[in-house]
């Protein structure tokens, strides 16, 4: 399951930032702003309550939701999480940065995303699959292969989709691939899956350290959030000669200006449970690790860990957001006026999204691509919308998260306009 840091909703809510975030494209776009009022809104908001019995005999009532911003551009695409903070705010702010994820990666979905309040760390395996086929059949209302199809997220995996798949094929009396991505290999998952969103974060970097003259040989990077983001991209860094100097988790962070072994951290991590220890190496707090100087900063934990308290202190040269909104609006502008190369997150992390994609179409035709075929598909993607967005920017001389957010709102708003108002 992901790892990622807690979530603190002492800041400022997800949504508000999504909004301002889309408000600050659409003013650039002169966005009409009837379309602005559509956009503006979820389409669709599920929340549901229903009830599991524990392990003590206890029947315990969770909430859930399922939320679908914007279908215009295809089904509604997105992870479903797990965690104690999930807020209906959070969950609608990540399902518009999917419909814009999408759009400007330019596959064929719109935004959806899910989660369930619970702390899965406290449930046997048992009652994780009972609460996820119970919550499965509650907003099977919503899902299904040309509806919406959710993967995973924090504190969910391939297994979780392997229950919710199962479940949605019970119900309807066939087997349903396509309705869930992210799955095992065993039941129609894709090839490169796991490495998909560090893959295509990576990617991205190599994009940004050509346009910057930056060499990536010796170059330093620290990594915040150490789950399957984190991870991959720090052995992906590394194949590429750079030296992963610092890492976190939730139970803190480590620092080696020599350099880490991320794999060597990994087994450590899976024997302690935290990378927090680690022979060898330095404590250090996770906002210390993110005031670390070096050349790339990933941040590949979750929402709030960049704002205006500490971007002023922010060293890297390249932040490359392989997480979901770690940088908040306040902390954009403060960034750019440092010069520093923000690679945003609906741009860094959408080679997850990219890969489910394949997954989905490998799934639909019952035919399946070889590992090679599809990390070369993802770059040709990632490449071409690095290359769109650096393009926007430096037209209208601005950062690249406004230049993400400008190509992306104006595919949908043109996708929502060509489609017409029903009825």
């Amino acid at each position: 399951m992901t790892t990622a840091a807690v979530i603190d909703h002492t800041e400022r809510d997800p949504w508000e930032v999504a909004l301002e975030q889309f408000d600050i494209a659409a003013d650039k776009l002169h966005l009409d702003p009837n379309m602005r009022g559509i956009l503006r809104e979820c389409q669709r908001e599920l929340i549901v309550h229903f009830p599991v019995r524990m392990a003590d005999g206890a029947v315990k009532v969770f909430t859930g939701y399922r939320v679908q911003h914007n279908v215009s551009r295809g089904p509604g695409k997105g992870g479903i999480r797990y965690h104690p903070s999930v807020t209906l705010g959070e969950v609608k702010a990540l399902a518009m940065w999917m419909t814009w994820k999408c759009a400007v990666v330019g596959i064929p979905y719109g935004g959806a995303k899910g989660g369930v309040v619970c702390d899965p760390k406290t449930m046997s395996n048992q009652q994780l699959e009972t609460l996820t086929r119970r919550y499965a059949t509650e907003i099977m209302v919503l899902i299904g292969p040309e509806r919406d199809i959710p993967a995973p997220d924090i504190n969910t995996n391939s297994q979780t989709m392997a229950w919710i798949m199962d479940t949605y094929s019970m119900h309807h009396g066939y087997t349903a691939p396509a309705v869930v991505t992210g799955k095992p290999l065993s039941i129609g998952g894709s090839e490169g899956r796991n490495e998909a969103t560090a893959r295509g974060a990576v990617y991205t970097i190599i994009e940004a350290s050509k346009h910057l003259g930056l060499d990536l040989d010796g170059a330093r990077v620290v990594v915040q959030g150490f789950g399957n983001a984190g991870l991959f991209s720090a052995k992906l860094m590394q194949e590429l000669g750079a030296s992963v100097i610092g890492v976190s988790d939730t139970g803190g962070g480590i620092v080696d200006p020599k350099g880490l072994d991320p794999a060597k951290v990994d087994a450590f991590k899976k024997e302690h449970g935290t990378v927090s220890g680690f022979m060898g190496a330095d404590r250090i707090t996770n906002s210390e690790l993110l005031e670390l100087d070096c050349d790339v900063l990933i941040p590949a934990a979750i929402e709030n860990q960049i704002g205006e308290h500490n971007a002023p202190k922010i060293r890297a040269r390249v932040v490359a957001e392989a997480a979901n909104g770690p940088t908040s609006p306040e902390a954009d502008r403060i960034l750019f006026d440092k010069g520093i190369f923000l690679i945003p997150d609906i741009l860094c992390n959408a080679g997850g999204v990219t890969v489910s994609y394949f997954e989905w179409v490998q799934d639909l035709q019952n035919l399946f691509w070889r590992e090679a075929t599809i990390n070369a598909r993802l770059k040709e993607v990632m490449v071409k919308s690095f290359s769109d967005v650096l393009e926007m920017s430096k037209k209208h001389k601005i950062d690249m998260r406004t230049a993400a957010y400008m190509v992306a709102v104006h595919r949908v708003a043109e996708a929502t306009l060509t489609r017409g108002i029903y009825p």
